[in-house]
């Protein structure tokens, strides 16, 4: 069994296994993507992967998780949620936002544990990401990591239409939703 992830490719991005971006601090990695397998304490598979290794027993005791590619299908991955700590949404390229789709059907299913950001990661949708059901940040484009060391993170803190996870209403207007974090 052959385990891939995919990189994103450019100048502007690191190749070692980066920190990851949760409740506004980067913290140690956690889980490593089956490609870049350190032995660690968790790991991340595709789901063909994870299915195998789940019918298998084959990975002992290290905690495990789904790498869900854009191409992936919810309904594949429902058998298997209440097994795994988390869901890694691979997000190719910037151009592709089937993965903000993704986290909010996890969401809406019922998936309570973390909901992982992981490929090419930018400022700009992190803010979006967050309001679908994403709790945590693979980043590894620099621009990115060093805004969001900075405490630089231009999410806005009003929102006109609500999200996919639950957000207090602000003021005297029910549509109008304020950011929680």
């Amino acid at each position: 069994m052959v385990a891939t992830a995919i990189v994103p490719q450019g100048a502007a991005t690191s190749t070692s296994t980066p920190d990851i971006y949760r409740a506004g601090r980067f913290e140690p990695n956690d889980f490593a993507i089956a490609a870049e397998d350190n032995g660690g304490d968790g790991l991340i598979l595709p789901l063909a992967a994870l299915r195998a290794a789940l019918e298998g027993n084959s990975i002992g005791n290290r905690r495990l998780g789904l790498l869900f590619s854009p191409a992936d299908r919810l309904d594949d991955a429902l058998p298997l949620l209440d097994r795994i700590a988390v869901v890694a949404v691979d997000f190719p390229k910037f151009a592709d936002g089937r993965g903000f789709s993704h986290a909010a059907r996890l969401v809406r299913a019922g998936f309570k544990c973390e909901i992982r950001a992981v490929g090419d990661v930018l400022i700009d949708e992190i803010s979006l990401m967050r309001r679908v059901g994403f709790t945590a940040f693979e980043v590894r484009n620099e621009t990115t990591r060093r805004y969001l060391a900075e405490g630089r993170d231009p999410s806005p803190s009003l929102h006109y239409q609500p999200g996919a996870v639950p957000e207090p209403p602000a003021g005297t207007r029910p549509w109008l939703r304020r950011r929680t974090t």
